[in-house]
């Protein structure tokens, strides 16, 4: 009997061997909490981690930033760009089992645009209508040719749910989020976890090597860095620049980084609310002033060891889409101090709002110090983070710290922020004529004929300062020596599919 009880003990650990590969748990380390986990409210950078575990889109990008397939195989346009016809994928089901079809397309276009609260309302506003052109084809028709609108499919906006939990979980969607990815939800305990599980009906399942997926949100990043040392986590994103060297020397542990396309910069809110009455909200020169105090070279090389891009306009300098007319413009002091005194306020208070991560906090007390020497008396009120993007969204703040992710197309990281009344215009600024150039620049896609269009937009940006832009980041991950497949893309998303131990 005691044999036969070794033997049955002797195999088991033998059959949970050879499953090891299947049965994987990946342990990541997440920078923040994220907020709902419903493509069309959420608007934090880690949800769209989690998203990317969760909820296929309908197109997605290469490390080139090129547009892919992903739930849809091909797309063309009409001959006056004004329809994009797409073919989707047969035999695609959700996580609930229901089938992946053009009227699931059509129901998820039409969610982001018209339910309450929606944050991808501004970037599909283009969509007039969708058809339904048979089971397996959907038509995206727009009133006038709109030049974003594939990239625009490769986040949020091209996320599908599944339409009947949609419909049954309403406004409760996130609480039991049910898409088309490769990782099903089974669990989220706020600022604790959020817990995702294989799903076996996915289209391409044999690609993906894990089994479970635990999110686990660390706001410190020397706390988040200690727990992949230890082997609480196994891979860990927004790895502080400070730590980078530390990370390359540890033979356990690997670094990868690339440069992204979006930006940190400071939203001040100049007609959001009555808080744009503040002083620095109410008078452009203030703004300027401010601006003219800080040493960008000096804040990335404090805060980011240098690894960042310094950077005045919603895309970096090595972008097309940068206008080189409006240049970053250099650290004035005496300047910012006679424009102070032109303005009638030489000591102006500024109240301002920051996430309490690592690097924010320290762009916070960094920018504190380089703005007092022009005499702004900068107080930090550290907030956390989704409180903070609450607080933006109210406009119950007068200056605001915020990254941007980034887009593809320079229109994602511009158009939502600076057009009239549009879900992200969190400085409350709105120009018509800039909304006209705005919506020029998406008319063609002609580059030379955007970029025109992008230099008239950041003269006027650049004067009114709703943001000023300080600088692009490195993407900085570190994992796991043993965690194979990993692949950097500029949105800084990580693509789990390969990916092993």
């Amino acid at each position: 009997m005691m044999r036969k009880t070794a033997f049955a003990a002797l195999a088991a650990v033998m059959v949970l061997g050879a499953g090891g590969a299947s049965a994987q748990t990946l342990k990541f380390g997440l920078a923040e909490d994220p907020d709902a986990l419903d493509p069309t409210l959420a608007r934090t950078f880690v949800s769209r981690l989690v998203f990317s575990a969760l909820c296929d889109k309908l197109v997605d990008i290469d490390p080139n930033l090129k547009v892919v397939p992903q739930l849809a195989t091909e797309w063309s346009w009409s001959a006056d760009n004004k329809a994009l016809t797409m073919k989707l994928r047969p035999n695609v089901t959700f996580h609930d089992g229901e089938k992946f079809d053009a009227e699931a397309v059509k129901y998820n276009i039409e969610r982001h645009k018209t339910m309450q609260g929606s944050q991808r309302r501004g970037e599909l506003s283009a969509v007039t209508t969708v058809d339904v052109v048979d089971p397996l084809t959907v038509r995206l028709n727009t009133q006038a040719p709109f030049a974003p609108l594939l990239a625009t499919l490769t986040d949020r906006a091209g996320m599908m749910i599944s339409p009947k939990a949609g419909k049954a979980l309403g406004d409760k969607f996130a609480t039991a989020p049910v898409c088309a990815g490769p990782f099903k939800f089974v669990e989220r305990v706020a600022q604790d976890r959020i817990i995702v599980e294989k799903y076996d009906g996915y289209w391409a399942k044999d690609n993906v090597n894990f089994s479970r997926i635990e999110f686990r949100p660390f706001i410190d990043a020397t706390v988040r860095l200690a727990n992949l040392r230890s082997g609480q986590l196994d891979f860990l994103e927004r790895l502080s620049a400070t730590d980078a060297g530390g990370v390359q020397k540890d033979s356990k542990l690997k670094l990868a980084s690339i440069t992204e396309i979006g930006y940190y910069g400071i939203t001040i809110n100049i007609g959001k609310s009555d808080k744009s009455k503040s002083p620095i909200g109410s008078n452009a020169k203030i703004r300027e002033a401010f601006e003219l105090s800080l040493d960008r070279n000096g804040l990335n090389k404090v805060v980011f060891d240098g690894l960042a891009v310094p950077g005045n306009q919603w895309v970096a300098p090595n972008n097309p889409g940068y206008s080189k007319s409006v240049p970053i413009p250099k650290r004035d002091v005496a300047k910012a101090k006679a424009l102070l005194k032109e303005a009638g306020n030489t000591n102006p208070v500024v109240n301002l709002v920051t996430p309490t991560t690592t690097d924010a906090n320290k762009i916070a007390q960094v920018v504190q110090a380089m703005t007092k020497e022009a005499g702004f008396d900068v107080r930090i009120q550290a907030t956390e983070f989704a409180t903070s993007l609450n607080m933006a969204d109210k406009g119950d703040f007068e200056a605001y710290i915020l990254a941007w992710s980034g887009r593809p197309d320079p229109d994602g990281n511009l158009y939502s922020f600076h057009g009239c009344k549009q879900p992200l215009n969190y400085s409350g600024m709105c120009n018509p004529a800039l909304d006209e150039i705005l919506n020029d620049s998406r008319l063609t896609t002609d580059l030379a004929q955007r970029q025109a269009a992008w230099e008239k937009a950041a003269k006027i940006i650049n004067a009114e300062r709703p943001i000023i832009y300080l600088l692009h980041r490195k993407w900085l991950y570190a994992h796991n020596a043993k965690l194979t497949g990993f692949k950097e893309y500029p949105d800084g998303l990580v693509r789990f599919a390969g990916m092993k131990m």
